[in-house]
């Protein structure tokens, strides 16, 4: 009997939403109205319920998400409204991420597609990309990135996009995902110069590079048992990684330095896990970078000291 009168509740919602709502932004407010009344979790491109509404009804009205605020005025077709109506439907009761609901995530201003088999881009490396890996880098000439467990592509297109004249490789040990990430290699019309290539880690890698960027799994299994729901929907392949969420970073420290030109740099998010990766390698100089847009958890290691306590991974 209780199921029964929620689901009248939330008949009766919809049907007065479709009759007394009429404009982009009533939808909007009630979008956000629930959002924030059923404690969604934002943490997919947003941070806030009303940022979150207006991305799935501008998807919808297949409009831009910057279009002119005199737009919000605009009313509404019956199916548009039906259609933001659902959109919102899976976002609140399914906890589906925003991005997986319309197909699209933005990292380093330019936009990817996105589905259930890749991980929502949302890496703190966007600014490192955008500053050219300086100060790091230096005057190193960079002719060829490999971005390291690549998911959707967006770290490695976002690279290629900064180093116009570089070859990039992007590298993923899921097919699933690089059927993703080849879509956004088709997307940004870099065929030329981009490439995906499955590989356990370094396995089926035959270059050196002087960039080799890495956005692992990471979270711990303390972490990921205690995630909210809207993770779920990620690709459990992508997050975890043993218990600490260090293994496949350790296998990427023992074994980069094979791959790197002699003036080359690693760059690793290892996100929360920076506390157990320093507990563990005590004396080795990470350099733990002070990220301007928020996030947490990445460091840089050049060439030289990788080789240098390659024994200690």
């Amino acid at each position: 009997m209780t199921d029964a009168k929620h689901w009248m509740s939330e008949q009766d919602q919809t049907e007065s939403a479709l009759g007394e709502l009429h404009t982009v932004v009533d939808f909007i407010r009630l979008g956000a109205s629930r959002m924030n009344q059923a404690g969604v979790f934002y943490g997919h491109g947003t941070d806030n319920a009303w940022d979150e509404a207006a991305q799935l009804v501008m998807h919808v009205l297949h409009l831009p998400w910057d279009s002119s605020p005199q737009l919000l005025s605009a009313n509404l077709l019956t199916s548009e409204k039906q259609q933001i109506l659902e959109l919102f439907n899976q976002r609140i009761e399914h906890r589906i991420p925003a991005p997986y609901l319309i197909g699209e995530a933005w990292f380093c201003d330019l936009p990817f597609y996105v589905d259930n088999r890749v991980l929502v881009p949302r890496s703190p490396i966007a600014s490192l990309i955008q500053e050219g890996f300086q100060p790091w880098l230096g005057d190193v000439s960079v002719d060829r990135v490999l971005d390291l467990c690549t998911g959707s592509g967006c770290i490695g297109i976002a690279c290629a996009h900064y180093f116009d004249m570089a070859e990039v490789d992007l590298v993923d040990i899921s097919e699933d995902a690089l059927t993703v990430c080849r879509r956004n290699i088709e997307r940004h019309q870099l065929n030329e110069r981009v490439q995906a290539i499955k590989s356990d880690l370094f396995k089926d890698v035959q270059q050196r590079y002087q960039l080799i960027v890495s956005n692992p799994p990471y979270v711990d299994q303390s972490d990921f048992d205690t995630m909210p729901a809207e993770f779920q929907h990620e690709p459990r392949l992508g997050l975890t990684s043993g218990v600490d969420g260090l293994d496949i970073t350790r296998q990427i420290l023992r074994q980069a330095s094979d791959y790197l030109t002699d003036d080359g740099v690693l760059v690793v998010e290892v996100g929360n896990s920076e506390v157990a990766l320093q507990q563990q390698f005590p004396d080795v100089p990470f350099t733990w970078v002070d990220l301007p847009m928020g996030g947490n958890g990445v460091f840089l290691l050049s060439a030289q000291q990788l080789q240098h306590y390659k024994d200690r991974f």
